[in-house]
């Protein structure tokens, strides 16, 4: 795959149905500016996390890569759960985004039941998987875009109209400018802790930019594709995202937003484009399946990774002619399944458990990406590498990753505080000692001795 595939391909994890649908909701709970705020409190985690990311992949460009940076650089143990979590974050999207899809789908097809578009959008992702890398990236080359010239047209039209140029429109509504940011109950009219609590939930919004990491395996040109994929995949979700927020909540007053099914819709229609509900179930639909395109590359090359490692059963590891991970694909895909049937079957229980987890898992994976960061530099000096020679450097160590750590972990805490999310610490925290017990069980000393000692050259510069 090309630098342009990876970045598609984080941006199609990353821009599903939380910015199209729950937007509305991030700025009726923090306000204008502080939904704007707390976009920009993500976006620059996002820029932490992935300048840290960025050597990481270079230095071990191989598939599935989240566990092997941490195995490598804190611990097999580390590098097993972090493997699970995020894998299970995946299978979890998958059904979730298959059941909104069917739902979404209901709007010109209301006689076809839902599990029936469930298996038809399953099937459909599992055979763009199943053929090659390179069908995959190009698929999701194409699925992002319509995201993306979604968003742009968004921004473009919405920005004409706050200074009201509404050429669209019959009605021609006068120019709001930022008369919206004027709550009439302060610039926080929930109170700044409002902006604390819509900060968490951006960071969760923000998740799937690490994507290109897993990618990294099956990248062309690593040393020059990855680290040009990661400045432009950061510099455009903060124009994407930080400018969609702006743009809505100065159109739609505070106290509206999130009371509709979509601010975009609301937005389109302002500015007077037609079949904007159409247009948008259509993008929408699109921004699942794309999220669900990349979960489900994600999951198959976790298997692969771990099998690799002799951490899953070896059968993970058989690739068809093109490479792909046949076996691995399959089983992710009807687990992918399975979660769904949970989420009818056993919502208040079992699936309530996966979603809590997954929740977990991406500031977990986050925070095992920084911290193994900082132990790879400080090994890597350790036996004699020279800094200059990298490749990419993550800028301003050891500072970088402390922060980005210390910034993580703080986010984590925080969700204690929030009952509408508090349970992911309740599962979340038992499920990494868990797979912690497990892999100290099961391999013990043998496991350690797996890890090999950093080859300086794998990072070799340009």
């Amino acid at each position: 795959m090309d630098a342009r595939h990876l970045i598609m391909i984080a941006l199609g994890g990353v821009i599903g149905s939380g910015l199209f649908l729950s937007s509305g909701y991030t700025i009726s709970q923090a306000g204008p500016l502080g939904a704007i705020i707390a976009y920009l409190v993500g976006a620059a985690v996002v820029y932490l996390v992935m300048a840290c990311l960025g050597e990481l992949a270079i230095a071990y460009p191989v598939s599935g890569a989240f566990h092997i940076y941490a195995a490598r650089s804190i611990g097999p143990a580390t590098g097993f759960t972090t493997a699970w979590l995020y894998w299970l974050c995946w299978v979890v999207a998958l059904g979730s985004e298959f059941t909104a899809s069917g739902i979404l789908m209901q709007r010109w097809f209301p006689a076809v039941p839902v599990w029936v578009w469930c298996l038809i959008f399953a099937a459909i992702l599992f055979t763009l998987n199943a053929i090659s890398a390179r069908v995959f990236g190009e698929a999701e080359f194409w699925f992002s875009l319509v995201k993306v010239l979604a968003i742009v047209a968004l921004i473009v039209l919405g920005a004409a109209a706050i200074f009201g140029f509404t050429p669209l429109s019959g009605e021609h509504p006068p120019a709001l400018l930022l008369s919206n940011f004027d709550t009439g109950e302060g610039l926080f009219p929930n109170g700044f802790s409002g902006v604390i609590v819509t900060a968490l939930a951006v960071f969760y919004a923000f998740s799937g930019s690490e994507l290109i990491g897993v990618a990294a395996g099956e990248t062309k040109d690593p040393a020059k594709n990855i680290p040009r994929a990661l400045r432009s995949t950061v510099l455009r979700l903060l124009i994407l995202f930080v400018g969609a927020i702006a743009v809505i909540a100065a159109i739609i007053p505070w106290q509206e937003a999130g009371l509709t099914s979509s601010p975009f819709v609301d937005v389109f229609q302002y500015v007077g484009v037609p079949f904007a509900p159409d247009i948008m179930n259509f993008v929408i639909i699109t921004a699942l399946l794309s999220a669900g395109n990349s979960g489900l590359f994600s999951c198959a090359r976790m298997l692969f990774s771990l099998a690799e490692e002799g951490h899953a059963p070896q059968a993970f590891t058989k690739l068809t002619k093109r490479g792909v991970p046949l076996f691995a694909l399959s089983v992710s895909i009807l687990i992918g399944l399975v979660s769904l049937l949970t989420s009818v079957i056993a919502a208040d229980t079992v699936y309530l458990v996966l979603v809590s987890i997954a929740g977990f898992a991406v500031v977990a994976v986050w925070m095992s990406i920084v911290a193994s960061q900082f132990f790879h530099r400080r090994r890597f000096v350790r036996e004699g590498g020279v800094v200059a020679d990298l490749s990419y450097r993550t800028p301003w160590y050891p500072f970088l990753p402390i922060l980005a750590f210390v910034v993580l972990l703080i986010s984590v805490v925080a969700i204690a505080f929030d009952p509408n999310q508090v349970a992911a610490l309740y599962f979340g925290v038992p499920f990494v000692g868990a797979c912690y017990l497990y892999f100290w069980l099961r391999h013990g000393r043998k496991g350690k001795q797996q890890t090999p000692r950093i080859d300086r050259e794998s990072a070799p510069a340009e």
